[in-house]
């Protein structure tokens, strides 16, 4: 019932005068939906849960996005100072460069400066799917080392289920995605310059950086299965520090927390 009532809700607005009294942030389908159908409480338990994913989310791209930028500095890919960390191991300076990005949230203050904030939203999206695609494709390479070099996925940490398939669904999805995320200026009536830009200059560019990289640096692709996984000799080391490392008690509320989330 709840769905058919948020399909409602994303019906015209003069056939709701609801969407008059509130703002834009306030007129979710589902919070719409909850508010037709008198379930007190609800609305706002949904809120909650948003921003929980809002939060969640923006901690683990926050974390991605200074340990990325840390290493490319260990690498000399990026300035030495983000390589700097604390005492405890955080990369302050990249962690603060990372937090900068945060501040383009606050185009949204004003409608004209939020227009902006959409355009860096649908530029954002298409690179994000680049990621998520190009993550899918590092994956399959390394399947294919383990497999070539004789190496059990059983031996791992972690083992994702149904690989190498999860994998070629994924590459094919986002590829999809890619292409038909602009599908609309392909529809009669429905072309613009600046949306076909924003929504595939990102495909583009990456295949110039790519390109460019590949020239200028004379860098060689590793073919799917010929990865050194034993990282020049370094993963017996790395194996026999683990070994040291002893894991702390997470206590009777972590014991629960783990269970819940991993």
């Amino acid at each position: 019932m709840i769905w058919v009532e948020a399909a409602q809700a994303l019906h015209r607005e003069s056939a709701y005068p609801i969407l008059r009294k509130f703002s834009d942030c306030e007129i979710s389908p589902y919070v719409i939906a909850m508010q037709r159908l008198k379930i007190s409480g609800l609305p706002h338990l949904v809120n909650a849960l948003i921003m929980t994913s809002i939060f969640s989310a923006g901690n683990g791209l926050l974390y991605s996005a200074a340990r990325t930028l840390h290493g490319m500095s260990l690498e000399g890919h990026a300035p030495r100072i983000f390589a700097h960390c604390t005492k405890k191991g955080v990369p302050i300076w990249a962690l603060c460069f990372s937090l900068c990005f945060c501040l383009l949230a606050f185009l949204q203050v004003k409608s004209s400066s939020a227009v902006v904030m959409t355009y860096l939203v649908d530029l954002i999206t298409c690179c994000q799917m680049l990621n998520y695609g190009f993550t899918a494709l590092t994956y399959r390479h390394f399947f294919a080392a383990l497999k070539k070099q004789g190496i059990s996925r059983d031996t791992l940490p972690y083992k994702g289920r149904f690989q190498p398939y999860t994998s070629y669904l994924a590459m094919g999805g986002t590829l999809f995605m890619l292409l038909a995320a602009g599908y609309d200026v392909f529809l009669k009536g429905g072309w613009s310059v600046m949306w076909f830009f924003l929504t595939y200059a990102m495909i583009g560019l990456f295949i110039i950086m790519f390109l460019f990289w590949k020239l200028v640096f004379n860098s060689t692709y590793i073919r799917p299965g010929s990865a050194d996984l034993s990282l020049g000799g370094l993963r017996e080391e790395i194996d026999a520090y683990e070994t040291t490392f002893v894991r702390r008690d997470p206590g009777r509320v972590g014991r629960v927390l783990n269970k819940v989330f991993e």
